[in-house]
């Protein structure tokens, strides 16, 4: 088959390898139709470069339609239709009884202290084969597995797989009062639909971001934007009568602009070997964190901060003083997806589309273009918001 493999440090190709297989009672194999690239993507190409090697498989947003199961998997069969969450779960453990399923203790990757293993997400997280690919082979399908209907387009049910729940628990995490303020920071994939939630469910929502045809999507949904700077930071906090929004949510994260030292370190720590970069990460990693601080700013006394944006130093200095004195609340980490999609479903499925799927992918590409898609989504070219990849499985 077909996929997209990481080669080096920003260096991604499409080539072709092996089919994957059945190998686990609970495994399917799908034959993937749409799969897009997420801002976590570009961490792989960057910074978490020293946890892959050359021909992983990436990708970890898609959906399709199953070639094949396992002797364990009941709830789906050959032929239908179906979303696949990026993390890889039991449904049964301590914490996936507790709708924690990023944390599944069945799949830890206990050799590095991180929670549930994901698709193709680098030997942090499993180095399970992604699903940039015609094939996806999908662990755990008996829990993992959302059957979908057959009458709307794929955009409609894709972002169940990771962007959708992010954003849902983000906003949830965010804890707004009713009739609250919110302000998302980063109007990528994520902060687009965090920012349609908070307006879904009667917040005031303000957002940031620098580039103006993102401020423009999210203003055609109600969202009140603003290009980075004191002046917007000025603006939301006048508008909220001087103290600042109820809750900030960072869409952000680690690729925040604003922290050239940062920004330096991340570059040199993936041209490290990787036995170096590895330790470098994991003891004295580092991370730009000039949206972090914008949000701990920004946020009124007694608010709550809500970290959407992936984050992954483990030394990264944090102003402790200020937030205490602030009396903030600050809460973060990765989708519990299995959690939030049973909610989440009505929406997708409902013909008035109030989260306005049908205004967030700006591309879709075949699979072949995958490189170019990169570099466009990473430097945020030609309008780029959200791109789906099409690789579907030639005749031959």
């Amino acid at each position: 088959m077909r996929a997209l493999t990481w080669q080096g440090t920003r260096r991604v190709r499409v080539e072709d390898v092996p089919d994957p297989r059945i190998e686990r009672p609970d495994d399917a194999i799908i034959r993937v139709t749409s799969t897009a690239i997420c801002g976590s993507d570009l961490h792989l190409c960057e910074v978490l470069g020293p946890f892959l090697d050359a021909g992983d498989v990436l990708g970890h947003e898609a959906m399709g339609v199953v070639e094949e199961v396992g002797s364990a998997i009941t709830h789906v069969a050959p032929g239908d239709r179906v979303v696949v969450p990026f993390t890889i779960s039991c449904g049964r453990c301590f914490f996936c009884r507790r709708g924690l399923d990023s944390q599944c203790e069945t799949t830890q990757v206990t050799e590095h202290g991180t929670g549930a293993a994901l698709l193709g997400y680098s030997t942090l997280y499993g180095q399970v084969p992604g699903a940039q690919a015609e094939l996806l082979r999908v662990p755990h399908a008996d829990h993992g597995l959302m059957p979908v209907g057959d009458e709307l387009p794929d955009h409609r049910y894709l972002f169940l797989s990771d962007i959708l729940p992010t954003a849902w628990q983000g906003v949830r995490y965010a804890d707004v009062p009713e009739g609250g303020s919110l302000a998302v920071l980063g109007l990528g994939p994520v902060g687009q639909l965090a920012a349609r939630i908070g307006a879904l469910q009667g917040a005031r929502v303000m957002a940031i971001d620098p580039v103006p045809a993102r401020r423009e999507m999210a203003a055609r949904h109600g969202v009140e934007t603003f290009a980075p700077g004191e002046d917007a930071v000025a603006a939301i906090r006048e508008g909220t009568a001087g103290r600042g929004p109820d809750a900030v949510v960072d869409a952000v994260g680690m690729e925040a602009h604003g922290s050239p030292a940062a920004h330096a370190a991340h570059r040199a720590v993936g041209l490290l070997p990787d036995a170096l970069g590895r330790a470098a990460l994991e003891k004295a990693g580092v991370d730009r964190l000039a949206a972090l601080h914008t949000a701990l700013d920004l946020v009124r006394r007694g608010g709550t901060v809500s970290l959407s944006g992936v984050y992954g130093g483990a030394a990264s200095p944090m102003p402790l003083l200020r937030m205490f004195d602030k009396q903030l609340q600050l809460r973060m980490g990765q989708a519990n997806v299995r959690a939030w999609t049973d909610t989440l479903m009505p929406l997708v499925e409902d013909p008035a589309d109030p989260l306005g799927l049908d205004d967030l992918v700006t591309h879709r590409l075949p699979l072949e273009e995958a490189p170019a898609a990169y570099d466009m989504f990473q430097r945020k070219h030609d309008g780029c918001v959200k791109i789906v990849l099409d690789p579907a499985r030639s005749a031959a």
